[in-house]
């Protein structure tokens, strides 16, 4: 009973529950850290990407069940190693997916369509999508681009232009970066996944590149942007552009050094360096913009 229930707790994988701190970024960058009704909503929001985020691994899981158990390291997951059958498995997902319709619901109207797109382009990605190269990237990194909008448009805080293209670049940074690791474990050999065929080396980390180089872009141009300098009531927060170079670098370094990036989850919280980049990243802000 009890190998069955932590079989069922890692099917839903909390771990991965930590990508939604993107949800944040409305209130920091938005000057709102201190309103606590707002705060109470952007957890709330939070809590709905969380559980749709543990139904759909569900869904992929058992979609990917039997290549999975040909994989030597995923035949370990609850549903390919027949820790957790089927029927448990959608039936933890379907509560899942209903508290977070439930705590969507809760907030407003608008978080409620963003976590419903984010189950429908996920369910497009499991069953077909993911067979695409470049699709499959956009795929996932649209998640982490509904988890800026909910924390932001969702909220009716207005999100900065050049706020949402620094995520997209970043996201399409870290999904390029988890395709390059996944191809480079599989040695160049692509039945472990279909869309990596079309994929080269070279290629990933040309994308790679581009991807780094418009995420430094736009971020910098936010900085200086007179609508965040009104709002924030400063123009240093240029300075904080050589944290989020530091943090790139170093991904890139751990990328092509120590075969990481196929979990971006583990690797950003597991890397001492990573830690304390972001960590001064996030200090700088507040201490720039005087919270």
């Amino acid at each position: 009973m009890t190998n069955n229930l932590l079989a069922l707790v890692r099917l839903l994988r909390p771990k991965q529950w930590v990508k939604n701190v993107f949800i944040f970024a409305g209130i920091l960058f938005g000057r709102k850290i201190g309103d606590l009704d707002l705060l109470s909503s952007v957890m709330l929001t939070f809590m709905a990407f969380s559980l749709m985020g543990s139904s759909v691994y569900v869904i992929n899981d058992y979609l990917d069940r039997d290549a999975d158990r040909a994989h030597p390291k995923k035949r370990t997951r609850p549903l390919a190693s027949g820790a957790v059958t089927p029927s448990q498995g959608f039936l933890a997902a379907a509560v899942c997916l209903s508290l977070s319709v439930w705590a969507a619901s809760a907030v407003n109207m608008r978080v409620l369509i963003v976590v419903l797109a984010y189950l429908t382009i996920n369910c497009a990605y499991s069953l077909r999508l993911k067979r695409f190269a470049v699709v499959d990237v956009f795929c996932i990194a649209s998640g982490f681009m509904l988890r800026i909008l909910a924390g932001t448009w969702g909220l009716y805080i207005q999100p900065s232009g050049w706020m949402i293209l620094s995520g997209m670049f970043v996201t399409l940074f870290l999904g390029f970066g988890k395709r390059r690791a996944e191809w480079v474990e599989a040695g160049g050999l692509t039945a472990s996944r279909a869309s990596l065929d079309s994929y080269s080396r070279e290629m990933l980390d040309t994308f790679l590149a581009i991807t780094a180089t418009g995420t430094v872009l736009c971020y910098g141009l936010y900085t200086l942007d007179p609508q965040t300098i009104l709002t924030h009531h400063t123009t240093r927060l240029i300075y904080t552009v050589p944290f989020v170079l530091f943090c790139l670098f170093r991904y890139l370094l751990l990328i092509h050094t120590s075969n990481h990036g196929e979990n971006p989850t583990r690797d950003v919280f597991t890397d001492t360096q990573l830690l304390i980049g972001g960590s001064g990243f996030v200090a700088a802000v507040l201490l720039l913009t005087n919270y």
